[in-house]
């Protein structure tokens, strides 16, 4: 009895079709849309649907689809029915209750088009950033493939990142703009990414994918620093390397030398060069084969200019990862001392020469 009170505390599904409500629908005074429109009332029928599901947990994935069947049908509801229920959603979303697959209902043409779709988005997460921070929401969304699909709750001719940060950020839900922002570069990263990794399959030249990798870069707003990254990564998935450790420095090191130009054009900051570094560090600790080529690149790199004496004894002083510290300090010992006297006769031809 109890189970079959709370379903229909919240779920009139007496709906005709094209999504109008039903003329003999009879609503308890127990019914959600009939409750005060404030959050605390709603996290009282929330705290219902918890205690139910955990106690009847087959019953969670049937609540899932008809609050998903419900969503469909929410030009059937008044505004002010359709803010508590979004507010139940959002609140039903951060208890686990519900996955946020079912945001997928929001997508449709119709509730679209008139905008009950972006509206009803707007209380949904308010409610639901109530309950969680937004690094919780964003991992949900993710779980379900969601975190690329918001822009959808707009039409075609206002779905872009501008528009969506202005309309939430003006309902008060501005980490949600900037998750958004945030995805999109993400987005354009991954395709850059892809772009620059066929261009170099194609053997096109080096100075062609600067120029294009550098007008893209500032197109999409992109760092040096999340660049050099993303280069040293196409850089290393271009080629297929050997399982042999004796003969894969030597494959590294002449195919590196190929792209020292594509580096070196985007380690103009120091902080460029130790993110690089470190980069490096992690690739030759996470590939057994190169656990011990990491000196032999960095002493490459050194040589084309692309990381400077600074940058290296920064990073072996301080800056370096836990990631196989032991092995690779120990590899460049002999080098660092090199840098280090040869940095100290500079500095006395400079004092001799004044």
């Amino acid at each position: 009895m109890l189970l079959v009170f709370a379903f229909t505390l919240t779920v009139p599904l007496n709906l005709t079709p094209g999504g109008t409500l039903s003329d003999d629908l009879t609503r308890t005074e127990f019914c959600l849309f009939t409750a005060q429109e404030d959050l605390e009332t709603m996290q009282a029928y929330a705290q219902v649907f918890n205690k139910l599901i955990r106690r009847y947990k087959y019953l969670e994935k049937g609540f899932e689809e008809e609050i998903k069947k419900l969503l469909l049908f929410l030009k059937g509801f008044t505004e002010s029915e359709r803010n508590k229920l979004a507010m139940l959603t959002g609140i039903l979303l951060a208890n686990g209750n519900i996955s946020a697959h079912i945001l997928s209902s929001l997508f449709n043409e119709n509730l679209v088009k008139e905008g009950v779709s972006a509206a009803f988005a707007v209380k949904l997460f308010k409610s639901w950033l109530n309950e969680r921070d937004i690094g919780s929401v964003a991992g949900s969304l993710r779980k379900v493939g969601m975190d690329n699909r918001l822009m959808e709750l707009f039409p075609a001719n206002k779905r872009s990142c501008e528009h969506f940060s202005k309309y939430f950020s003006d309902a008060g839900l501005k980490e949600l703009s900037d998750f958004a922002r945030n995805q999109e570069s993400i987005g354009a990263r991954k395709e850059l990414q892809k772009e620059v990794q066929e261009l170099m399959s194609q053997g096109e030249p080096i100075k062609d994918i600067i120029v294009y990798s550098k007008e893209e870069m500032k197109k999409n707003s992109i760092s040096e620093q999340t660049m050099i990254s993303m280069l040293w990564s196409c850089i290393m998935s271009s080629v297929e390397w050997n399982k042999k450790e004796e003969l894969v420095t030597e494959q590294a090191i002449r195919h590196l030398k190929q792209y020292s130009l594509l580096l070196k054009a985007f380690t103009s900051q120091g902080l460029s060069e130790l993110t690089l570094l470190l980069k490096i560090q992690e690739y030759c600790y996470d590939n057994i084969h190169f656990m011990k080529t990491f000196q032999k690149i960095v002493v490459l790199l050194y040589k084309a200019d692309v990381l400077n004496e600074e940058s290296i004894l920064k990073w072996y002083n301080e800056e370096h990862l836990a990631k196989g510290k032991g092995m690779f300090l120990e590899q460049m010992k002999k080098f660092v001392e090199w840098l280090k006297s040869a940095e100290e006769e500079s500095e006395s031809e400079e004092e001799a020469e004044d």
